[in-house]
């Protein structure tokens, strides 16, 4: 019997190959990593690419799926985007973009309550089923239309964005408490850069651009005007 033994070494693997030279350091990061199990967040038609360095289609066709953005994204991203927004015991969560309900289960390992928000329903509904085979009580995943937030659960600890706008919409920045922060990867391809602002008082924010990455667009938020008078 060697497929438990194999699918440890592919998770060791992944963590000590993909994600530590990605600076993802933490240690307790780490641990979480190999306690969450990644697998069974992943659909059963990729279950051999569950360790990858890859995006992961959720939905058939792949091609569809990836260009509506039903994926999960790259353990590396994942992984860097929970150790740089640091939740913590006493905080409360939102998340924009559900997907497999992996991001939420790593999110809700460190928060004390996470609600997870999910335009697809038939994402929600499998996010739902793997959060509760994998034993997570306290995310609460709703099938809803992220782009305006949560007006009504807030204000949030942190708000995490598990995909990619062109620009961080006011009314999410407005949903944080003040000290708490918001993640996102914002921009244009081929550039985009992973973003994360704090709120610093009743009106003001501070924005650090730690690194580089890609990540398939979020429905339905803002994109900027190109034009200039």
């Amino acid at each position: 019997m060697t497929a438990v033994p194999d699918l440890e070494r592919a998770r060791f693997n992944m963590i000590e190959q993909q994600i530590r030279p990605w600076d993802v350091l933490d240690l307790d990061v780490l641990a979480l990593l190999s306690q969450v199990k990644r697998e069974e967040f992943v659909p059963a038609a990729h279950q051999a690419l569950a360790f990858t360095d890859m995006m992961i289609p959720l939905g058939t066709p792949t091609e569809e799926a990836m260009r509506q953005g039903w994926c999960m994204l790259e353990p590396k991203q994942e992984a860097r985007m929970l150790q740089d927004v640091a939740p913590r015991a006493h905080e409360k969560v939102l998340e924009v973009g559900t997907g497999s309900g992996y991001m939420a289960a790593l999110l809700a390992s460190r928060a004390q309550r996470v609600i997870s928000l999910e335009i697809v329903p038939e994402l929600a509904r499998t996010a739902r089923e793997n959060l509760q085979r994998a034993g997570i009580r306290n995310v609460e995943v709703r099938e809803a239309d992220g782009a305006k937030g949560l007006a009504a659960e807030g204000p949030f600890d942190a708000i995490v964005l598990s995909g990619s706008v062109a620009e961080v919409p006011q009314a999410l920045l407005a949903q944080l408490k003040v000290g708490g922060r918001l993640a996102a990867i914002v921009g244009d391809e081929p550039v985009m850069r992973a973003t994360f602002i704090t709120r610093t008082g009743e009106a003001s924010y501070t924005t650090t651009q730690p690194w580089d990455t890609a990540a398939p667009r979020l429905a339905n938020f803002p994109a900027p005007s190109r034009f200039h008078f």
